[in-house]
């Protein structure tokens, strides 16, 4: 049912955790499923220096909540907000089609954080 990647990025997730002063927070949550999602993003330069999250879901959550962060950090913030549903997919090796609404999640959690962080700057600007 799900790749190889999709269990190594569930069994062993890579970024797990909180950003205590995070420069910017997104949270998303599926009533249908349960699953919910928080991304917190430290930026520096332009670039997400650090990328952590929580996840309360299924396999595939966790999953692409691991890859999400894996993709995102290190990258400047347009290009993080260029990770789609189907990139996030295609590089976990494929969903089942009844969880493709998990890499939705985890695209648009961090797409809520990185204008968490904008707003935050336009705000500290005027």
């Amino acid at each position: 049912m799900y790749s190889e990647i999709v269990m190594d990025h569930f069994a062993n997730p890579r970024n797990a955790g909180v950003i205590e002063d995070a420069d910017g927070v997104g949270e998303v949550g599926n009533p249908m499923c349960g699953d919910m999602m928080t991304f917190y993003i430290k930026v520096k330069d332009d670039l997400l220096e650090d990328v952590k999250f929580q996840t309360f879901g299924c396999v595939a959550a966790i999953a692409v909540s691991s890859m999400v962060s894996e993709m995102a950090k290190g990258k400047r913030l347009v290009e993080a907000q260029q990770i789609t549903n189907k990139s996030v997919a295609e590089t976990l090796g494929g969903l089942p089609k009844n969880k493709m609404h998990c890499s939705n999640l985890g695209a648009e959690a961090l797409a809520l954080a990185i204008k968490n962080y904008r707003e935050k700057q336009k705000k500290n600007a005027a």
